[in-house]
């Protein structure tokens, strides 16, 4: 797989913010994403879970076709944890499993889903903006919790959002958004090279039974099961 800007793990969390600062420059967030659902479109989801007591790790990245849901692929990668837990630095934790698990797809994806944030981050690149730039793909992020910013109230229907935004600000750096009638909303941020709307037309279109996409679910599943292989 192609990177833009070979990743390195910092030694240290002034490092790591400084690398943060460095790169977001370049996100880019004019849209160039396909159209959600489009036939022959391949959209993949990762997803990284972690063995604390071992210290290691296990990404996973699940390659589908966009029009059916369908997988096409699968790829996983463990390894050691590379970097400690720290507010805002998950990307130095995530990235380098995530980006061997989808060096290993047998195709490139046009868009990529991350379990986590995009500009939704209190320097407003996470995980989505981190692996985007990076790579040059598509990339947005849904998350599970707002990671401290808020939203006012949003319908019930399947479909309604709201504004996610910085307390400290105001700025919407994202949106609430219902996948199911009357369940918990999931919070969607622009990573890279796509844009706000964008990015909710394609979290819906991958969630249609669901509350999380199905890129999501899928991969949450297979990075799962990968940690728990032995060997």
């Amino acid at each position: 797989m192609r990177t833009t800007d070979e990743h390195r793990t910092p030694a240290d969390d002034e490092e790591a913010v400084a690398t943060q600062l460095r790169l977001r420059g370049r996100v880019d967030l004019v849209d160039s994403s396909p159209a959600p659902g489009a036939p022959g479109t391949l959209v993949a989801g990762v997803d990284v879970a972690y063995d604390d007591a071992g210290g290691r790790l296990a990404a996973a990245a699940v390659l589908l076709d966009a029009a059916e849901l369908r997988v096409v692929h699968s790829a996983t990668a463990r390894g050691p944890v590379p970097y400690p837990y720290r507010p805002g630095l998950l990307a130095f934790r995530e990235l380098p499993a995530v980006l061997e698990a989808l060096s290993r797809l047998d195709a490139r994806p046009d868009l990529v889903v991350c379990d986590g944030y995009g500009l939704a981050h209190p320097r407003r690149f996470g995980l989505a903006s981190h692996l985007g730039v990076v790579t040059a793909m598509p990339c947005l992020g849904v998350a599970k919790n707002p990671f401290g910013f808020h939203h006012g109230e949003l319908g019930a229907e399947r479909g309604a959002r709201a504004p996610l935004l910085d307390p400290e600000t105001g700025e919407e750096v994202g949106a609430a958004l219902r996948t199911r009638r009357g369940v918990k909303p999931v919070y969607v941020s622009a990573g890279h090279r796509v844009s706000a709307d964008a990015a909710c037309a394609h979290v819906l279109s991958l969630a249609r039974e669901y509350r999380q996409p199905e890129t999501t679910r899928l991969a949450d599943r297979l990075c799962r099961d990968a940690l728990a292989a032995p060997g």
